[in-house]
């Protein structure tokens, strides 16, 4: 009877319990800790980190990759007050080998600090996730007691915060500090704590569009929205009528003031926003980018508005082609200037990476001047607020080449903005620049451009 009973219980299928699914939002934390991670251990930019992964790690729906997004992004953007925060609450500071929890708590302080979640919904989920990970799992109870008290102070502590000494990685505010003083790299610091803009570029009547899309239409003609809505939902954007680029991006194409038929080059020309500006303009451009990748971008982006160009996937340096009316160089740089928009930016350069991209935009820019035909405009420029990458590019250029002179901007060029010209007739926007009662509608990308021109 023993063998029969226990090979009626053999013969039985076994249906294992069902595992218990995660309470929701705790995947979009998760993937937002992954994020922080390798921004800052990998030093891999947030863009790729979701473009490349998020769409199949975990499963994640549209609505979860959003939403770990935008907490990657504001934990990164307040990322030295939060780790502040928790330094001074850490008795005996970040325990060692403990897997995500560091990561876990800078994303659930992230939510408390400077997001609408409740307290009590990212302190139970920061809790699961650090149960979650056998690693941080004895810590659990760490983790509760120091997100609880961060939610009591969390006056005290957004009082305290300081954007520049605190979040501004210490190299980057001590050459502020010396390139434009304490006052202005402070208040460039302050502008980098507020969400940014969303502009554009329009083909024509940008008073329409900003009426139909409630937005404004800035000094320098772009369009400034407010909006939240995915910008593929905007009307006009199916039909080509505009493209997405910072009110700052759009200025350096439009000092060559190309005329139709004119052969203009953008060397560097991904993702094309600039290239835009002057097909749209009515030029013959010349797209070069050494990423074919980019250049599909900036194939579809134009195929979507309409515009025609040559597209070159070759490195500039290499570039071979009879000499143009016009050159554009976007030079690879730094990137400082977009940090409002890329925060991930600060916590991923180091100070090491200005001296090769310095020289590589010098070379660029004898390359560049040798692709403008004489007595044909050249601008050079670089969404960087280090002036080795700008302002000291120019007086080498020239010396360089005798045959090239600087062609000042006026200010009208740049919508009567003189605060954003240089005494030399150079441009240089800053975060702090175009700012006004409203944050979400204040502020420009960092951008130095400088207009040369090829002796006849």
């Amino acid at each position: 009877m023993a063998r029969q009973s226990r090979g009626h219980h053999a013969g039985r299928q076994h249906r294992p319990e069902a595992a218990e699914p995660p309470p929701p939002g705790l995947a979009a934390r998760v993937a937002a800790a992954r994020a922080i991670a390798e921004t800052l251990t990998l030093s891999r930019s947030l863009d790729e980190r979701f473009a490349a992964d998020l769409s199949t790690r975990g499963g994640l729906d549209e609505r979860d990759r959003a939403l770990a997004r935008s907490i990657a992004t504001v934990a990164l953007r307040r990322l030295g007050t939060i780790r502040k925060a928790l330094a001074q609450r850490l008795d005996k500071g970040m325990p060692k080998r403990v897997g995500m929890l560091e990561w876990t708590l800078i994303v659930a302080a992230a939510q408390i600090l400077f997001l609408n979640a409740p307290d009590h919904a990212a302190v139970d989920l920061a809790v699961k996730a650090t149960r979650a990970d056998p690693a941080s799992a004895p810590f659990a109870a760490l983790a509760n007691a120091v997100l609880r008290t961060i939610a009591r102070e969390r006056d005290a502590i957004l009082a305290s915060s300081d954007p520049l000494d605190d979040d501004t990685p210490a190299w980057l505010a001590a050459r502020w500090r010396a390139a434009y003083g304490e006052t202005t790299a402070r208040a460039i610091a302050a502008a980098h704590r507020s969400e940014p803009t969303l502009d554009l570029s329009v083909k024509g009547d940008p008073a329409g569009w900003a009426e139909r899309l409630g937005g404004i239409v800035l000094p320098t003609g772009s369009v400034r929205l407010d909006t939240h809505k995915p910008v593929a939902e905007l009307e006009g954007y199916a039909e080509g009528e505009w493209w997405v680029q910072d009110a700052a991006a759009a200025l350096p194409a439009r000092l060559l003031s190309v005329r139709p038929g004119m052969r203009v080059a953008d060397l560097c020309a991904a993702p094309g926003g600039k290239a835009a500006e002057l097909a749209a303009a009515g030029a013959n451009v010349t797209t070069v980018d050494r990423s074919a990748e980019r250049l599909k971008m900036l194939a579809a982006n134009f195929e979507r508005l309409r515009l025609h160009s040559e597209i070159v996937v070759a490195d500039a340096l290499n570039f071979e082609a009879p000499p143009f009316d016009a050159v554009l160089l976007d030079a690879p740089c730094a990137a400082t200037g977009t940090i409002r928009r890329h925060p991930d930016v600060a916590w991923i350069k180091r100070p090491g990476d200005l001296a090769p991209l310095v020289r590589l935009q010098a070379q660029l820019l004898d390359k560049a001047t040798a692709l403008t035909r004489p007595g044909g405009l050249l601008v050079y420029c670089a969404c960087s607020l280090e002036p080795e990458e700008g302002e000291a590019q120019i007086a080498p250029i020239l010396r360089r080449n005798p045959d090239v002179r600087r062609l000042p901007i006026e200010p009208q060029e740049v919508g009567g903005l003189a605060e954003c010209l240089t005494p030399s007739g150079d441009l240089r926007t800053l975060p702090c620049h175009l700012w006004g009662e409203n944050p979400r509608r204040s502020g420009l990308d960092g951008f130095f451009a400088a207009r040369l021109i090829k002796a006849g």
